[in-house]
């Protein structure tokens, strides 16, 4: 069942959204070379129960932290570590989900480690640039195949990276993964109509190789994560936002000054 959210649901995911926001952004700071994973964690966790909130994705189906911290060749869901070291030239997505007073908000965004090669610039551009493309086509009337066409369009054929398929964004809110499925491909004029009043993630991965991807498990078994099948890197940008009469509203923004139109 997909809820269309009142004005008032939307301000509260939208305070949701700020926290998250500044975990992110306070990450600019604590990402650098000679760092664990696991004090990505640290932050995250620590950000978000000072300002009220808590970190939805810790227990959500036997997880155990707030954060998926994917280095590299890694395109999701995998864990923080104290044994991983971030050096200089490496690229680490971070993706997290905020519950502040029963209201969610998901994103993600990758960063670079110190000085990276021009082909991870790259790759973190033309992602970053992906998701605005499909936030753009994310207005009353489209359809959800309008928002994958436009991701598909700038990620494979303008810039022939990997559009990865087996993992996509969603409906949010009141769980944290709630219809519809919002692909980061398609076909233009196919798929779902959008309405006033629904919250999506877009959450396009990119991997500088091919689209295909791989299953790992941790050491322990307890735990599946994915990864690139041909060892190049992958990046995730991902944004929560609101279908309205005004054009799509991003409810995760870090950044006020480009996403201006998007407020």
């Amino acid at each position: 069942m997909i809820t269309l959210k009142s004005p008032r649901e939307i301000e509260q995911m939208r305070a949701s959204g700020a926290v998250l926001a500044g975990v992110l952004n306070g990450l600019e700071t604590v990402i650098k070379p000679g760092i664990s994973t696991w004090e990505i964690e640290k932050f995250a966790d620590n950000y978000i129960e000072a300002h009220g909130a808590t970190a939805e994705e810790k227990g959500f189906e036997g997880y155990k932290y707030a954060t998926c911290v994917n280095v590299n060749d890694e395109v999701a869901h995998a864990t923080p570590r104290k044994a991983l070291i971030l050096k200089s030239g490496d690229v680490v997505a971070v993706d997290l989900v905020v519950n502040l007073n029963g209201f969610l908000s998901d994103a993600c965004r990758t960063f670079a480690v110190g000085e990276i090669s021009k082909a991870s610039q790259r790759l973190l551009d033309v992602t970053r640039e992906s998701l605005y493309r499909g936030i753009d086509q994310a207005v009353i009337g489209n359809r959800l195949g309008d928002v994958g066409a436009a991701i598909q369009q700038y990620v494979e054929t303008e810039n022939h990276m990997g559009d990865v398929r087996e993992l996509i964004g969603h409906g949010i809110q009141p769980t944290m993964h709630e219809q519809p499925d919002v692909p980061a491909y398609g076909e233009a004029g196919k798929g779902l109509r959008l309405r006033e009043g629904m919250t999506i993630t877009i959450e396009p991965m990119v991997n500088l190789g091919t689209r295909e991807i791989r299953s790992m498990e941790t050491p322990d078994h307890s735990w599946e994560y994915y990864v690139t099948a041909d060892g190049k890197p992958s990046a995730q940008f991902e944004h929560t936002l609101v279908i309205t009469k005004d054009g799509p509203k991003i409810l995760t923004s870090q950044d006020p000054v480009r996403d201006a139109k998007y407020l």
